[in-house]
């Protein structure tokens, strides 16, 4: 019996999906929870699993193809069980399809005993530099990106010494400039974009890859954003002196009796929804020539991830405490490195946190994610005089920025929401108080 193996039905909001790389290919013997492909969207990455024991008897889009939701990518003859697949037998009936999971993301194959577990950014890495996840030593029982760059790094250090001179200059130049395989027969017709290597000269290579389909959708958004609203940006500052005293009394008790560590992102988020809370169009969105009001507060928390920048969202931040958004942050932040990040995860959102002080920015100008209509950026912490009570004194002291629709948010409203993040921060007390 032939068995569909279709894309999962994707959000409203993402039309289609790209094809990353087959796992496997035509003749293959798989199993039930098998991985086939990894399928990207502009959001995450999902892997589609084999729902039925059986060979891969045909492959009908290739990696790197552009795909849309429910549709046949390859078949399964659940009736084979050679190396070989059995031609597809001429029949009036429709092939059966395979129910697959509406958003299964990064679903654990069933692999072999000694086969490590994977992720999507490791998987990609093993594809494109052709190894074997069962040759890459690891500490648990998980591969993981420092240990595949490791491997790499110490492979590329012995072909490095045993090199001619002629030989270093080509290796060190990039990675692409390596002899590739020859592919199988049995590959399907349109591969995966690959790096592609262009040069004059020796001493100045040039390497061009395709954007992910992740790094398209945030260009696309971006741009939007800017053409779109009438962003404006103010500014102001924060002694954080009296949050790190908190942290410093309390950090290891907090750790131990909620399991997570107190950061300073959630001291972040309940300042800014206590401050929502007074300012409600901040919280707020365009609906064409409408205002809409959002009487909860969804936190979009931005994270860093191998593919890119990703916003999960805190849902009804309002109602946790500082243990829970922590404890949120941090699995997002998990989900984020491992490729695990759902379309629930990062669906929705009426106000968004960035922070460039993990990276060392001092100043910027964050830009909104649409459709919301204002946008909250952190920054790093620097030891500066500043005055008080008539006497200079040295504090730790970080720049906070508000980026705004100044269609529908006054410039007064946008000041005062900053400077009541800035009076809560610089007195703690005020979230008990809510004030």
């Amino acid at each position: 019996m032939l068995v569909d193996v279709k894309v999962p039905v994707l959000a409203e909001s993402v039309a289609e999906a790209t094809l990353l790389n087959w796992q496997k290919r035509v003749g293959d013997q798989v199993k039930r929870g098998d991985n086939l492909i990894d399928i990207e969207t502009d959001k995450v990455t999902l892997e589609v699993a084999a729902l039925n024991d059986g060979v891969i008897s045909e492959i009908l889009r290739g990696d790197g193809e552009t795909v849309g939701s429910d549709e046949v990518i390859a078949r399964i003859d659940t009736e084979a069980k050679g190396e070989s697949p059995k031609p597809a037998a001429p029949s009036a009936a429709e092939p059966k399809q395979q129910s697959l999971p509406e958003m299964e993301v990064k679903t654990a194959s069933a692999s072999a005993a000694d086969v490590p577990k994977l992720s999507p950014a490791v998987r990609n890495m093993l594809e494109e530099h052709k190894l074997d996840a069962t040759e890459i030593a690891t500490t648990s029982d998980r591969v993981t990106k420092e240990d595949v760059l490791r491997h790499i790094e110490g492979t590329s250090t012995k072909s490095t010494t045993d090199a001619t001179p002629a030989q270093k200059t080509e290796s060190s130049a990039s990675p692409a400039a390596t002899p590739t395989t020859t592919a199988k027969a049995s590959q399907p017709a349109s591969p995966a974009p690959v790096p592609v290597l262009t040069s004059s000269t020796g001493d100045r290579p040039e390497e061009k890859v395709p954007m992910t389909r992740l790094r398209k959708r945030v260009a696309e958004r971006l741009l939007s954003a800017q053409q779109e609203s009438a962003i404006l940006t103010t500014f102001n500052e924060v002694n954080m002196q009296p949050v790190m005293d908190i942290r410093n009394r309390y950090k290891d008790e907090f750790e131990k009796t909620h399991g997570t560590k107190l950061g300073f992102m959630s001291f972040f988020t309940r300042a800014a929804i206590e401050a929502l809370k007074k300012f409600p169009v901040i919280n707020a969105s365009v609906d064409g020539e409408s205002i809409i009001y959002h009487g909860y507060f969804d936190i979009g928390i931005a994270v860093s991830s191998p593919r890119g920048l990703v916003v999960p969202i805190v849902r009804d931040g309002d109602t946790l405490s500082l243990a829970g958004i922590e404890t949120q942050i941090r699995a997002f932040g998990e989900k984020a490195k491992d490729g695990k990040l759902t379309m629930e995860d990062l669906t929705g959102g009426t106000f968004t946190i960035t922070n460039g002080g993990t990276f060392g920015s001092l100043l910027s100008t964050p830009i909104i994610n649409p459709p919301q209509s204002a946008i909250l950026g952190m920054h790093a912490i620097q030891q500066r005089p500043v005055a008080e009570n008539g006497e200079v004194v040295i504090r730790p002291m970080m720049y906070v920025a508000l980026s705004y629709d100044h269609r529908i948010i006054d410039g007064r409203e946008a000041v005062q929401f900053l400077v009541s993040i800035k009076q809560q921060l610089e007195d703690p007390a005020r979230f008990l108080l809510q004030l």
